[in-house]
């Protein structure tokens, strides 16, 4: 990576410049794979919510943000390159483009589902914070792109942790 031009505090090239490297088959094989869980996570979620409107709105969302991750299976472009960007590097960058916006649309309808389902009242302000802490990282780099990851991966493992409990309490 630091061939790439990246440094811990600003952010370039990174996590998709991983695909560049000798082991960048694994970060290829995982866009995809990350892509269709998050899609089967979304008709999860969609089953637990309900038919509101804004479930809907909300998991289709996220069903789309997993595709768009999929589609991050196309190669990055160095930033630093001496060539012009390529067909798959400008692919890759309209795929990252809209993973945020699907994923921030998703969100905040998401927010709005659980606000009005009894069993999900708390998660809708933490959606919010969750959807406010991810803006920055889109104009920001450095810090602000790792903020971005770390509340992104954290909203998703506390709601799967909060899907989870309600399916099993649903099956007791």
């Amino acid at each position: 990576m630091r061939s790439l031009g990246w440094e811990p505090l600003h952010v370039i090239d990174w996590p998709s410049g991983l695909a560049l490297g000798p082991y960048g088959l694994w970060l290829t094989v995982a866009f995809p794979v990350s892509g269709l869980l998050m899609a089967v996570f979304a008709l999860g979620l969609r089953n637990a919510l309900g038919k509101g409107t804004a479930a809907r709105i909300g998991t289709l969302g996220l069903i789309l943000a997993g595709c768009a991750l999929a589609g991050l299976v196309f190669s990055t472009d160095p930033t630093f390159r001496s060539y012009p960007k390529t067909w798959h590097g400008f692919l890759h960058d309209m795929f990252f483009v809209l993973l945020g916006f699907t994923l921030l649309t998703s969100m905040l309808a998401l927010g709005r589902a659980f606000q009005t389902h009894s069993r999900w009242k708390g998660y809708g302000l933490y959606t919010y914070i969750t959807a406010a802490l991810a803006l920055p990282s889109f104009a920001l780099k450095g810090v602000a792109f790792y903020l971005f990851l770390a509340a992104i991966l954290t909203w998703g493992i506390v709601i799967a942790i909060k899907l989870l409990n309600l399916t099993n309490q649903t099956n007791e």
